[in-house]
């Protein structure tokens, strides 16, 4: 007689694999650990885009975003409780014209020495520690104006910061700059030697077409391009440069770059440059010595940022003679020019043309009120006006509900003093505190 053979190998396997699948479904049921709360005490509060300061204000942050900021109000039962009662509170400072893989550019000598005799990952290794400056000077985001011949180091640092790895401000970088072959140092060397470039060369509507598709391949969040060199003064007053591209190709590295989702930066000192850059459509003139009337009215007309630098241009003056110690008084004059006028500024350092160990990015705040700027108006140059450049308003830049809570405290009143912003005692960045000194 046929028997039917009975196997229980099937329903055995099936049980077994319904057995392994038991703690994955009680992990996926299980609670999730709700976001941390902390509360912070802010004796004097300025949020970045009121005209006044409050004082006696209770921020809320839970995870890494901002929850509620109430005037006088009471920590909620069990929420760790910060106390700046004695302290002004602000959101977080951002720098938006940095080199972290530069130290100090006074001389031709300093810059071929990086490029020459320091190699990239040492460069980078140090970058790290200018990422970590920066963050204990409190400003937590920078953007990062391009690598001075580290090809794409930039890409890696903001990686190690936002992977944990190092700390560091939150970045968006630029990678290589770009110019015209021949139009940046290394310099003057024997055409039998191959040498790194600061920058990366493109020539033609097609080969900057490619090299800005190139960039952003490589992680450029900006693109970055030099506009002018070879300042000089002539008969009219006007402080002139030679152009480095013609103007279809300049058009074309900002038509791609807009094409493609990405702002452009514009190297731009003298009155000639600015003029190209502007022409081509950039979203921010960088440096900007040599505006002129005409030229600034052109950038409220199109909405173009500037950000002065007028730091570094201070720093390398003594050390580089020649017309720059008068082209920072002329751009002090720009300055208040365009401040009347209405054009926008956002706060740039050039740090890194500058040592980072030398000066605090903060002094750039100083600048701008001692050339005419109220201090709450100078503080949002490195706020919220910071924050609009770089895309992140509704991110960071003020302290109010759904933003990051980036916050810094310094004990003083910068609304009295401004140098009180390059004492920063406390820093704050998505909600985990990196600097308590208080």
């Amino acid at each position: 007689m046929f028997r039917r053979k009975v196997s229980f190998a099937l329903p055995l396997a099936v049980a077994a694999n319904l057995l392994t699948l038991v703690p994955t479904l009680a992990q996926e049921f299980k609670p999730a650990t709700p976001p941390k709360r902390i509360a912070i005490r802010a004796g004097q509060l300025i949020d970045g885009k009121s005209d006044k300061s409050l004082d006696n204000v209770l921020i809320l942050i839970e995870g890494d975003k901002i929850l509620s900021v109430t005037a006088g109000g009471s920590a909620p039962a069990g929420v760790e409780t910060l106390d700046l009662s004695k302290f002004t509170v602000l959101p977080g400072l951002i720098d938006v014209h940095t080199h972290v893989l530069l130290n100090g550019d006074i001389t031709a000598e300093d810059y071929d020495k990086q490029l020459l005799k320091d190699s990239i990952p040492y460069r980078a290794i140090l970058a790290a520690r200018n990422a970590r400056i920066a963050l204990d000077h409190g400003f937590t985001a920078i953007r990062d104006l391009e690598t001075e011949g580290a090809m794409y180091a930039d890409v890696d640092v903001k990686k190690a910061i936002n992977n944990g790895e190092v700390p560091g401000p939150r970045m968006q970088v630029a990678t290589r700059a770009l110019t015209p072959t021949g139009m940046y140092g290394p310099l003057g060397y024997s055409w039998e030697i191959t040498i790194p470039q600061g920058v990366q060369y493109a020539d033609g509507v097609d080969g900057v077409r490619k090299a800005v598709r190139e960039q952003i391949m490589y992680g450029a969040d900006w693109i970055k391009y030099y506009s002018d060199r070879r300042y000089h003064f002539e008969a009219d007053g006007v402080l002139h440069s030679m152009v480095n591209f013609t103007d279809e190709e300049a058009k074309a590295i900002v038509d791609e770059a807009h094409r493609l989702g990405h702002k452009v930066a514009a190297h731009a000192i003298g009155g000639d440059g600015i003029a190209a850059a502007l022409r081509a459509g950039v979203d921010t003139i960088e440096h900007g010595d040599g505006l002129t009337e005409p030229l600034m009215d052109e950038m409220i007309k199109k909405g173009t940022v500037w950000v002065p630098t007028v730091l570094v241009g201070a720093y390398v003056a003594p050390g580089r003679g020649g017309n720059w110690a008068k082209m920072v008084d002329l751009e002090k004059v720009a300055f208040q020019k365009a401040h009347k006028k209405g054009v926008k500024i956002a706060l740039g350092t050039d740090v890194g043309g500058s040592d980072w160990r030398d000066i605090n990015q903060a002094r750039e705040f100083q600048y701008y009120v001692d050339y005419g700027m109220a201090p709450m108006e100078a503080i949002q140059t490195g706020t919220s006006n910071a924050a609009e450049v770089l895309g992140w308003a509704d991110k960071l830049g003020t302290i109010e509900p759904g933003k990051w809570a980036d916050i810094v405290a310094v004990p003083g009143d910068p609304l009295k003093n401004i140098k009180e912003l390059q004492n920063v005692k406390f820093v704050m960045k998505s909600g985990v505190v990196h600097k308590n000194e208080k």
